[in-house]
């Protein structure tokens, strides 16, 4: 976590939705996660076996 990342760069590549997409994070038909915008990579649990990854503008 706390990468920052351009919009367009690839987060993760995955097979399977292992990290569900959270905000400003957009998935290509493979599953693969990439940020919508340029900021910080988060990743935030939602529960006990799942993780979303989101992107937040840097302050």
């Amino acid at each position: 976590g706390d990468q920052v990342v351009k919009a367009g760069n690839i987060i993760v590549r995955q097979r399977g939705s292992h990290f569900h997409k959270g905000n400003n994070v957009g998935m290509g038909r493979d599953f693969t996660l990439f940020a919508l915008i340029d900021g910080k990579v988060k990743f935030e649990r939602l529960d006990s076996k799942r993780q979303k990854v989101s992107v937040y503008p840097e302050a």
